[in-house]
């Protein structure tokens, strides 16, 4: 039927997973270029680098694009919220790992969704998915307007049932495999760890619009079961990040290239919130002390020394977000990678 290709105006149903601080522009691009959707993460950029970003992909493909934004669940703290500072001293020696002191309390952890919003429809991409909500009436009815779709997020079918009772164009059902965060909203994501091969049937079965699948989808075998479970797409995240077009340093795709499937585990110790991911040092030793702050005060405190582990290559103090499927990550281009998944589409 091609209803997604059809809805998002692309040629294969292939859509790149949005890497919260590791999309990039190259591998956006790649994906759109080779007739997928590319996807580009926006979490915590200012409306300044949305518009910048979003120009950038006009930039770099004529094809369409999404961007994607967090909604604020209700439960994240603001600085005033929550004493740091014993949180920070749990983690000195990760600080010292890294070579930094630990950093200074900011004003914000976040950038309020309402700039983020606006500077999103000032820029006008192709589509906007969002995680962790629903998006308001308001926000739909402009981008409406504006001529952009909008994909929600769901990790249950009571989630799907509430993104399509609102509006939304199309919804990813993302299954418990899926590499990175939780991003249930109705319940704990604790509670929401439905895998993709439950959740995926059951979410077609009681909506109306385009189901894209996400969760273990790595090759070709992974989007044919997809569509066999009624799915009119895939989303795809561990695979492409593996890609030298990913914004993932080259020891996050030398440990995906290296993962089996037993090598991810949920952990709530890199960012406050639940994820999937591969263990290491970091992982291990905030679990080990238990001293885990809430989201979003984790995710600053920890994005001080992920940024310079990243610039000087340390694998040990990042985020090694990874989904179930990493075995099955073999290519390292996304050319490759894209076509290999779009063998996969019923003809």
């Amino acid at each position: 039927m091609r209803r997604l290709e059809n809805l998002l105006g692309i040629d294969s149903p292939v859509v790149l997973g949005p890497f919260g601080g590791l999309s990039s522009i190259a591998l956006t691009a790649a994906v759109s270029d080779g007739g997928g959707l590319g996807s580009f993460g926006l979490y915590g950029y200012t409306p300044e680098r949305i518009r910048d970003t979003i120009a950038a992909l006009r930039a770099a493909t004529p094809r369409p694009v999404a961007v994607n934004l967090w909604l604020p669940r209700g439960d994240e703290v603001t600085p005033t919220d929550v004493d740091i500072a014993p949180f920070l001293r749990a983690a000195e020696q990760l600080f010292a790992a890294a070579g930094i002191a630990p950093p200074v309390v900011p004003a914000a952890y976040l950038t309020p969704i309402t700039d983020q919003l606006e500077a999103v429809f000032d820029a006008r991409p192709d589509v906007l998915s969002v995680v962790y909500g629903i998006p308001d009436a308001e926000t739909l009815a402009r981008a409406r307007a504006l001529g952009i779709r909008v994909i929600g997020t769901a990790t249950s079918v009571a989630e799907a049932v509430a993104l399509e009772g609102a509006g939304v164009d199309a919804i990813v059902a993302t299954g418990a495999e899926a590499a990175g965060h939780r991003v249930s909203f109705l319940a704990d994501p604790a509670h929401s760890l439905v895998g993709t091969f439950a959740l995926v049937p059951q979410v077609v079965d009681a909506v109306s619009v385009p189901v894209i699948a996400a969760g273990g989808v790595a090759d070709r075998r992974g989007v044919a079961a997809a569509f066999a479970l009624g799915a009119d797409g895939v989303q795809v995240g561990t695979a492409f990040l593996r890609t030298r077009q990913s914004a993932a340093t080259a020891g996050h795709r030398a440990a995906i290239a290296a993962a089996a499937d037993t090598d991810t585990v949920l952990t709530r110790a890199m960012s406050g919130r639940l994820a999937r991911g591969i263990p290491n040092r970091a992982m291990r030793e905030l679990e080990a002390g238990g001293m885990i702050a809430p989201f979003p005060a984790q995710n600053w405190l920890t994005g001080a020394f992920r940024a310079a582990a990243a610039a000087s290559g340390d694998a040990d103090l990042v985020s090694l977000w990874a989904g179930q499927a990493a075995g099955l990550a073999r290519l390292d281009d996304a050319v490759d990678v894209l076509a290999e998944l779009r063998a996969g589409v019923p003809v």
